[in-house]
């Protein structure tokens, strides 16, 4: 293993594109259902801020594509061992609108770096940033992706520093909570925006690995919980979210009724800052969570 090689590895740039109807079926597959995300021809439509999440995996595709061949090179990475992708597990994700996603969707080029490898002992986690950067050259979108690969720790690496906004959920009841019921089709319906794998789909290969069946994506949850805090907290304005961050801690199953507690922790300098706390029952499902907004007054500057 050398850190040197892997570390600053930058992949080669891929290009992606959507249209408004991609837009439409991501929202309504992560519950947003205001018409500003789900209906092309109200005044306020826009893209529901987190649906740059998909592009790496949907790519230029229009139609299904294979998840094994979209996973083939992406953790090709000179300096790391050969890694096996049935070990490797979606640790967190982090997005953050940079400026506004185009409504009337088009082509972009994602350009990924592998900023991090780090020694987790029982595992290695490596950090990928993704930056989405249109026509222009103008970055719209940063997301950063970690991920676990399992029994690939112990080789004397540097640990994963905590992350700079480090936010505590408040010791008292939320200030809202939103309950769905994830309905039985929701990971198919999820898959179309362009994530593949089987797993989600085909609940013998959930049950061969041990698990109770299809589950859904980890990134749909997480779709649920940022939809969860924009209606909430933002009134669905997609103009105030500016990131948001969480861990992956268990799966959702479908029938599951899925929870989103949410705490405005602190408002000043134009920021509203969120934490939240995904669950089903009293199985937590998405940790750490948490949320930035501008201020409904600088948001209106």
């Amino acid at each position: 293993m050398d850190l040197s090689k892997a570390v600053g590895f930058k992949s080669p740039d891929q290009k992606v594109s959507y249209n408004r109807r991609d837009l439409i079926l991501y929202a309504l597959a992560v519950g947003a259902t205001d018409h500003k995300f789900t209906y092309e021809l109200d005044k306020g439509f826009c893209a529901f801020p987190t649906y740059p999440l998909v592009l790496p995996l949907k790519g230029n595709y229009q139609d299904v594509n294979s998840y094994a061949d979209q996973m083939k090179n992406t953790f090709n990475i000179p300096g790391l061992p050969k890694i096996d992708l049935s070990r490797l597990v979606h640790g967190d994700q982090t997005i953050e609108v940079l400026a506004p996603i185009p409504a009337n969707g088009g082509e972009f080029t994602l350009k990924s770096t592998m900023i991090g490898v780090y020694d987790a002992g029982k595992g290695m986690i490596t950090e990928n940033e993704t930056l989405m950067v249109d026509a222009h050259g103008k970055t719209l979108v940063r997301m950063v992706s970690a991920a676990f690969v399992i029994g690939a720790g112990n080789f004397n690496g540097p640990k994963r520093p905590k992350p700079a906004r480090d936010v505590k959920v408040p010791a008292r009841a939320p200030d809202f909570v939103e309950v769905v019921t994830i309905s039985p089709d929701q990971a198919l319906l999820y898959r179309l925006s362009g994530d593949y794998n089987p797993l989600h789909a085909d609940p013998r290969i959930g049950k061969k690995l041990g698990m109770n069946g299809a589950f859904l994506h980890g990134l749909c949850t997480f779709g649920f919980s940022a939809s969860a805090i924009l209606k909430h907290v933002a009134k669905n304005d997609a103009a105030r979210f500016k990131s948001i961050t969480g861990k992956f801690a268990s799966p959702v199953y479908p029938g599951d009724v899925l929870t989103t507690n949410i705490w405005k922790v602190s408002e000043q300098n134009g920021e509203v800052v969120v934490a939240y706390v995904a669950s089903v029952g009293t199985k937590i499902v998405i940790a750490g969570g948490v949320c930035v907004l501008s201020s409904e007054t600088a948001a209106k500057l």
